[in-house]
């Protein structure tokens, strides 16, 4: 992911926050103009990020220098849209700008008295879809603590009406598990690196990952339909188009066999929208203390462009 540059970094927390707040006040599409020349910006003074990015896209075959600096841009869009996804409420929030495509998959789920698994892959803007699924319903999502306490005032600004959030800990599975046995929704983002003791090596984009189990194990201990979430952004800050589709086969209940499933549909959905993926997000990292990927090919353990 994109880091903060260096002078914002270097801001007092209270400045950040507010600058934070200024910002969530500009229009959408200004924002995500800005967001792509500091995309192409970071992509041109980083090489670490930019030797991520192009390695990531050659791996999955697309590693053309014109998609490399497209999706640069888009990771600048990315990351400077969300002020206004955050932030704005009421009429002009970003949930009132996002076209749904496929409520059928979730409505189907429903008449199954079943609860509903978003997964939203590193694609278009994903924190939106929280945000649309909560005015249906009562929605719990997976995150992580933010490093730095100053960032946690934030986080509580990213809650809505029936949105609520869970830690990525045992302590936080268990309000996913009583949240799905319930007919309520959750959402997590399958594409992230777990922890050793959280994952399987599977195939992506051709080269193994370590990939979560956790959206296998909890769809096959509640009965949750699994439906795919990807918002697509839209030009000339003109919203978001969040397409939702249902798991195209069943849940095999080997973990190896089901995260090479899921994995194999993130990266159908990728395909059809490779420019808005975030590719500068080192997905083959090899987490501390987790076995080798098979036959024994290593990266930096650790090693995040995050």
């Amino acid at each position: 992911m994109l880091r903060l540059p260096a002078l914002a970094a270097s801001m007092p927390p209270f400045t950040m926050l507010r600058l934070i707040r200024v910002l969530s006040l500009l229009p959408l599409g200004l924002l995500q103009a800005g967001g792509a020349v500091l995309g192409l910006l970071v992509y041109a003074a980083a090489p670490r990020y930019r030797r991520v990015l192009r390695d990531n896209l050659a791996q999955a075959g697309l590693g053309s220098r014109s998609l490399a600096l497209a999706a640069a841009m888009e990771a600048g869009r990315m990351a400077s849209e969300l002020p206004f996804v955050w932030l704005r409420t009421g009429a002009g929030a970003a949930v009132h700008r996002v076209r749904v495509q496929g409520r059928e998959a979730v409505e189907q789920a429903w008449r199954e008295g079943r609860g509903v698994l978003y997964l939203t892959p590193h694609l278009g803007c994903f924190e939106v879809s929280a945000q649309v699924a909560a005015q249906w319903g009562p929605i719990t999502v997976l995150y992580r603590p933010p490093h730095k306490a100053w960032l946690n005032d934030l986080a509580d600004a990213r809650l809505r009406e029936n949105l609520r959030a869970a830690p990525a800990s045992v302590a936080g599975m268990r309000p996913l598990l009583r949240a799905l046995r319930n007919g309520e929704a959750v959402g997590m983002l399958p594409d992230q690196a777990p922890s050793a003791g959280e994952g399987v090596w599977a195939p992506f984009f051709g080269r193994p990952a370590y990939t979560m189990t956790l959206p296998a194990r909890l769809a096959q201990l509640t009965g949750a339909r699994i439906v795919f979430a990807v918002a697509e952004r839209l030009p000339r800050g003109a919203g978001y188009l969040l397409r939702l589709q249902a798991l195209s086969a069943p849940l095999p209940d080997d973990a190896q066999q089901a995260a090479t499933l899921l994995n194999a549909e993130i990266e159908r959905l990728v395909r059809a929208c490779p420019r808005q993926y975030l590719w500068g997000y080192n997905r083959y990292k090899h987490p501390a203390g987790a076995p080798l990927p098979p036959g024994g090919h290593d990266v930096a353990a650790g090693e995040a462009s995050s």
